[in-house]
This record gives C-alpha cells, sequence and structure tokens, in this order.
C-alpha cells in the first residue's frame, strides 16, 4: 500500500511518528496523523483545515489535553536499577559505540521509504484503518495514487479516533470538509 503514497502522504506518516515522539506517547493514532498532516502547511489537508481555524499548533494543544504523556522511562529505569542494571551506563556504551544522541534519533526513510534507525512506535488499529481507508477513498475517487487528502479523508471516515474527535471539537463541520477535500483532489 505504502508504494502508492505521494511523498507527502509518506511525510505525513513519518511526522505522525514525530509527533508521537515529541509528545512521549507510545503509540500512532489517528490524532498523530492528523498532526503528521498539518505539520506540513504546504499539503492540500493542511490548507483546507487551515481555512477551518485548525492549525498544527492548535491541534498539537488539543492532542496534549487530551492525551497527557505517557510515562513508562522513569519507572521501567527503576525497576531495572533494583535488579542492578543501570540504564544511564548502558545508555552511555552506546552513544560511545554509536555516537551521541544514538537511541533518541527519529527514525530516516531509507531509498525505498521505508522507515529505519530511531525507537519503533507502534500503529493503533483505529491508525492502520485509517490509513487502509485513505487507499478506499482513493481507489473510490478513481485514483492511483495516495495524496494527504486521502489520509484525511481516512481519518474522517474512520469517524472514531482521537483524529476526527479534534476536528469535531474544532466546530469543523465534517460534511462541509469532507466535500471540500475531495474537490481539492479533483
Amino acid at each position: 500500500m505504502f508504494e502508492r503514497f505521494q511523498q507527502e502522504a509518506r511525510q505525513a506518516v513519518v511526522l505522525a511518528q514525530e509527533n508521537a515522539r515529541q509528545l512521549r506517547h507510545h503509540h500512532i493514532g489517528t490524532e498523530h496523523i492528523l498532526l503528521g498532516l498539518l505539520a506540513q502547511p504546504q499539503s492540500l489537508s493542511a490548507r483546507v483545515l487551515d481555512r477551518h481555524g485548525l492549525d498544527h499548533a492548535r491541534a498539537m494543544q488539543a492532542v496534549a489535553t487530551l492525551m497527557p504523556p505517557q510515562g513508562g522511562d522513569d519507572i521501567d529505569a527503576d525497576a531495572l536499577e533494583t535488579i542492578g542494571i543501570d540504564l544511564s551506563a548502558i545508555k552511555e556504551k552506546i552513544e560511545a559505540a554509536f555516537g551521541p544522541g544514538a537511541l533518541d534519533r527519529p527514525a530516516r526513510p531509507d531509498r525505498k521509504g521505508r522507515l529505519f534507525g530511531g525507537r519503533h512506535i507502534p500503529f493503533t488499529p483505529r491508525a492502520k484503518k485509517t490509513l487502509e481507508l485513505s487507499l478506499r477513498e482513493a481507489i473510490h475517487l478513481k485514483h492511483n495514487h495516495i495524496a494527504d487528502g486521502h489520509i484525511l479523508l481516512g481519518v474522517l471516515r474512520e469517524g472514531e479516533g482521537l483524529g476526527a474527535r479534534i476536528l469535531a471539537e474544532a466546530d469543523i463541520d465534517l460534511t462541509t470538509l469532507r466535500q471540500e477535500i475531495v474537490t481539492e483532489l479533483g
């Protein structure tokens, strides 16, 4: 499916992962996909959403309010320390071997667009469904590619994730938004 993704659609998925990391979330949900779309102000999705008063900063604030950062790292470090494992010592050795920040590097696409490096963050079932629905939206519109607009249509069609909730709470008429995106996609 990802081979059909145009550059801005691929970038939206990469940025969804970066936004999840920035928010210290341990998953990529529909809210992160929405943030990935909005993080590209020149994209069709970001332009249409901006006309409705939703930009990346506003959506980021909504996500941060609805989903505070997830803990676990400190608790895990404390638990490992009780059995004699010092994570800071391990991190120092890894950075000595692979360079400073080796564990913190964001994932990067390889020549085929697959992500490598960085820590893997799994997609939630709703996020996976959203990406599948973006393919269905493209097929329904008789397009042989998936653009960022198709992904936004997938967020709308999935309808129950935090991405759709953020759109609804921003007082965006979702039916009108859908029509505008379809029109813009041609």
